[in-house]
């Protein structure tokens, strides 16, 4: 451990400064139910973006793009297409305003304004909603939970704590200890301050790792004049063809089988699927996780549009900086870092371990401070997210509808608890921080696809095809782990994605006409309310009927045209900091070119189409 007084001071008082926000602003957040949960909608979307910047930027996500840089290359900057990535984009566009129009608290209350309040099916999307957010709140604590105890195991090492342990600990469950001590820290600053302390807290941790992000990469450009990197050829080449085509026998072979144990090595049918999966993904809007709650409390819907642009611009350049950096470090300095694990190397210890070996007193700190950080927001903003579906989904609406403030700030305080003690559990339960991504992101959201997709653009689409596609979407995700868990099945989840879907439309389809319609006035609220575009006709029909003055969206063409312009951005601000680091001079050059007419057009067919 190489940890000075200097780094350790750092961490302390940011620890200590987070217990404090936590503990000043409890009685803030205690005012009423949406003070705590939302901030009383009253956050300015800059505050509110930054901080959902920050809950993006976690260490377990940060590994495993180090890692994936460090053997893809510049071609890695197309996997975190995953998720996707560009759904942000869809957001900034249009569907953040749509979200933010319905005035709601959480996912499973807007279902209330599309499909209404009374019936059976109904009563199942409601619970069905409020499941998933719970089960993908639940993954993602266990994914923190694994990336920060692996990244605390390589600063602290066990030999050097065990003796002040009462108890033993085997080897293989370290990680999971670290996880957590950290995690029973950041669980009672989250839980005491709600929305306020959350906001508040990412912001100085926005500061703190955009400070140390541009160190690490001002390190890594000092260290590389001198030493040229070591690397297959095409690592620097972000596009691809139909295989991957990345050869490191001769540098690492254990990167080689990195590549075949991921699946990706047809990176152009991978390529495909992802952006086939990505599209009906980003279409389908949020997952009802911290990402739709800060949607949820901006303070209007031409605010949160600004505050879902404002994600990529704050987030990318910064997080990538920290990414290349590091990578660049690790493929010079290869042959001095501990990688091993216990199946061979652990490209998911070159972020810990380079910043251990060759970070200077100072900057180590602040990268750790950082980092510690962005576990605590994305631990916050994903507890928050649940807290508030079980207070307003659960308790409220089936236990105690007329709690008093005090009694729902008291719930939520157990409602957090108890998350975070069944997040921890399943965490124990998991290897490594690839198991759980791959699963949350192919597996869980490509059940959520379908049913979410069509309750925007379909207006015969009722509750009861939303509970049926949902769970047609769902129990094969999960099934599909258990398999994967048990090696009954093996390769990538990606793979399994089009059976989720075509399972899951199945259940839209003959779930929606089993049923009749969404009540008439339900609709034309809805329709008049959120003015979506998509196959509305009928509804639009009646709308007009009632209101001849009323203007229907017709924005789709103009919405798509700014999406391919936002995605095509996103991917330049991605790789700017890459090549800035490398310093690829022509690539960098047509890059800020690129970069700058977008933003000129966008700045005419976007902001200022922007609504009051």
């Amino acid at each position: 451990m190489r940890l000075t007084f200097a780094d350790v001071s750092m961490i302390v008082l940011y620890l200590v400064t987070m217990v404090i926000i936590g503990w000043v602003l409890r009685k803030k957040a205690r005012q009423n139910k949406e003070s705590y949960l939302m901030g009383g909608k009253k956050l300015p979307w800059y505050m509110l973006g930054m901080s959902d910047a920050s809950d993006m930027f976690d260490i377990s996500g940060t590994m495993w793009m180090v890692a994936l840089c460090f053997v893809y290359g510049m071609k890695s900057i197309w996997i975190p297409w995953l998720w996707p990535v560009f759904n942000q984009v869809f957001m900034m566009m249009f569907l953040s305003k749509w979200l933010r129009r319905s005035n709601a608290t959480t996912g499973a209350e807007w279902l209330a304004t599309r499909f209404g309040t009374v019936g059976k099916g109904v009563r199942g999307s409601h619970n069905v909603v409020v499941a998933f957010a719970l089960l993908s709140c639940l993954g993602f604590l266990a994914y923190g939970f694994i990336g920060l105890g692996k990244f605390i195991e390589i600063f602290v090492p066990w030999e050097s704590v065990s003796g002040y342990i009462p108890f033993d600990v085997s080897a293989s469950f370290v990680p999971h200890f670290y996880g957590i001590i950290f995690t029973l820290f950041a669980m009672f600053y989250s839980i005491l301050g709600g929305m306020h302390s959350i906001v508040l807290g990412d912001f100085i941790k926005y500061i703190i790792m955009t400070i140390a992000c541009i160190s690490v990469a001002i390190i890594a450009m000092i260290h590389l004049q001198d030493h040229p990197l070591n690397i297959p050829k095409g690592w620097e080449n972000p596009f691809f063809n139909w295989s991957l085509d990345l050869d490191w026998s001769a540098i690492a072979p254990d990167a080689n089988k990195k590549i075949e144990s991921d699946g990706y090595g047809l990176f152009g049918i991978f390529f495909m699927m992802m952006l086939f999966k990505g599209i009906f993904a980003s279409l389908a809007g949020p997952a009802p996780n911290y990402d739709m709650q800060k949607v949820l409390s901006t303070r209007s819907p031409k605010e949160a549009s600004k505050m879902s642009g404002f994600v990529s611009i704050i987030l990318l350049p910064v997080r990538y900086s920290l990414i290349i950096g590091l990578t660049v470090l690790a493929l010079l300095y290869y042959d001095k870092m501990n990688l091993q694990g216990p199946n061979g190397t652990d490209f998911e210890k070159i972020l810990p371990a380079a910043i251990n070996n060759f970070l200077p007193a100072g900057i180590l700190g602040l990268v750790l401070t950082g980092l510690l950080g962005a576990f605590m927001g994305t631990f916050s903003g994903t507890l928050n997210a649940a807290q508030a579906y079980i207070v307003n989904d659960v308790y409220l609406k089936y236990v105690n509808p007329k709690a008093s403030t005090r009694k729902i700030i008291s719930v939520n305080y157990i409602a957090g608890v108890a998350v975070v003690f069944a997040g921890v559990l399943i965490g124990l339960s998991v290897d490594d921080v690839n198991t759980v991504l791959n699963w949350i992101v192919a597996g869980l959201y490509g059940g959520y696809i379908a049913a979410n997709l069509l309750k925007w653009y379909w207006w015969r689409f009722n509750a009861n095809g939303f509970f049926w596609g949902m769970m047609g979407g769902i129990i094969p995700a999960i099934a599909l782990a258990v398999l994967k868990h048990q090696k009954i099945i093996t390769g990538l989840d990606l793979y399994y994605w089009p059976v989720l879907l075509v399972i899951s439309v199945a259940g839209c389809i003959i779930g929606t006409y089993s049923a009749p319609p969404t009540e008439k006035e339900v609709l034309k609220s809805f329709y008049k309310t959120v003015r979506p575009w998509g196959f509305w006709k009928p509804v639009q029909q009646q709308v007009m009927a009632d209101n001849p003055e009323f203007k229907p969206n017709r924005g789709f063409k103009l919405d798509m045209f700014n999406v391919v312009l936002g995605i095509i951005g996103q991917c330049c601000l991605t790789i700017l900091p890459m090549y800035i680091v490398l310093w690829m001079r022509l690539p960098l050059l047509i890059t800020i070119l690129i970069l700058g007419v977008i933003i000129v057009i966008l700045k005419r067919t976007w902001w200022n189409k922007l609504e009051n």
